[in-house]
């Protein structure tokens, strides 16, 4: 009799057990309502352990945690767009993911519908302004700042098969086979631009090419500029093809931020190797 209680017992504890490991393999889904600011936010990739290199993104706060303002890449709401300006009320479906990706969220959002959509006037938005020279170009208040400087220098060297590599003879860092042009964060930390938002961010860069008056305007990838988006196809082909050993070419670039206001001007050179 008492071999059969023992067996009971460990029957319904393993019973127990069970229910609780099925409970904690499913994802719990829940609907509540979101607020989203109308001015971006600055956030950093999983893999970016110092903090180095700001992401823009959007600050949510969600009903069930009144007060806390959280940062979310802008494709991370399903369905939903995020325009900078504007003001947001939202009604979203989250999901805790049991077993989420590995160095990923556990979390999923999903718009359910928007309840309000508010334009807040003080909120910048991007100008599409013509500029034709520097003077043209407009900065950020508080700015020029010595928040980057170009790593190793901004020195490189170009071969004749067009394969670029700092001065030293190191490969440069890559982005799907292309080379960049990689900036550093040099502003200390304690200064309030650091956190100060996408207003203090580079986003873009106007190019001040030697070879043309033309002033273009480049977007950036991951705190860095591909090398193919500053220097033109006809430019590159100059380089490899006209130049000689030990020729150098000065460029510059004007770091804008999202709203194409200058931050500061950064240098880089370009040697024939």
């Amino acid at each position: 009799m008492k071999i059969w209680r023992i067996m009971f017992v460990m029957l319904a504890a393993f019973s127990l057990a069970s229910c609780s490991s099925d409970d904690d393999d499913k994802d719990i889904t829940n609907e509540m309502t979101m607020s989203v600011s109308a001015e971006p936010g600055v956030m950093y990739d999983l893999f970016d352990s110092m903090g180095e290199h700001p992401i823009e993104c959007m600050r949510v706060m969600t009903e069930d945690e009144p007060g806390r303002w959280q940062n979310l890449y802008f494709s991370e709401i399903k369905g939903f767009t995020y325009e900078r300006g504007h003001e947001y009320e939202l009604r979203v479906k989250r999901t805790i993911l049991a077993n989420p990706p590995q160095d990923a969220s556990n979390r999923t959002y999903e718009l359910v519908r928007i309840l309000s959509d508010k334009k807040v006037a003080d909120v910048a938005e991007p100008v599409e302004k013509e500029v034709k020279t520097e003077t043209d170009i407009e900065y950020e208040q508080q700015c020029p700042v010595e928040k980057y400087a170009i790593a190793k220098g901004g020195e490189y060297l170009v071969d004749a098969d067009g394969k670029v590599t700092y001065a030293d003879g190191t490969p440069t860092p890559e982005f799907d086979k292309d080379a960049r042009i990689y900036l550093e964060n040099i502003l200390d930390k304690s200064h309030p631009l650091w956190q100060a938002g996408a207003r203090y961010q580079a986003t873009y860069a106007y190019v001040l090419s030697p070879l043309t008056d033309e002033i273009r305007l480049a977007p950036s990838k991951h705190a860095c500029f591909l090398f193919k988006n500053i220097l033109t196809e006809s430019e590159m082909a100059h380089v490899r093809q006209s130049m000689k050993q030990g020729e150098t070419l000065h460029f510059a670039l004007i770091l804008c931020n999202v709203y194409k206001r200058g931050i500061q001007k950064v240098e880089f050179t370009v040697k024939r190797k």
